[in-house]
């Protein structure tokens, strides 16, 4: 995931990971474009996570992020970089 992410340099994102925002830590972010990835596990599908997951989203696209959620198995950059640029 990382290294894919990495490639998309190219375009002009620069994405850093594990990064604090607010009193949160990002799988993956770029500033400049206001995206969040996050990467979830089978952890995040229990009720109590999904909870506090929703009020993360929230926190993070009131300060302007636009947070992309996918599954660990979904974990292809390819489809992560299209769904950025949709």
């Amino acid at each position: 995931m990382w290294h894919g992410l990495r490639l998309l340099r190219r375009e002009g994102l620069h994405f850093r990971r594990q990064t604090e925002i607010g009193s949160y830590y990002v799988d993956f972010v770029c500033h400049r474009a206001k995206i969040v990835i996050e990467l979830d596990g089978v952890h995040h599908a229990t009720p109590e996570q999904m909870t506090y997951d929703a009020e993360r989203t929230k926190f993070l696209e009131a300060v302007g992020y636009r947070v992309i959620r996918f599954w660990n198995v979904e974990a292809n950059p390819d489809f992560i970089a299209q769904q950025m640029l949709c």
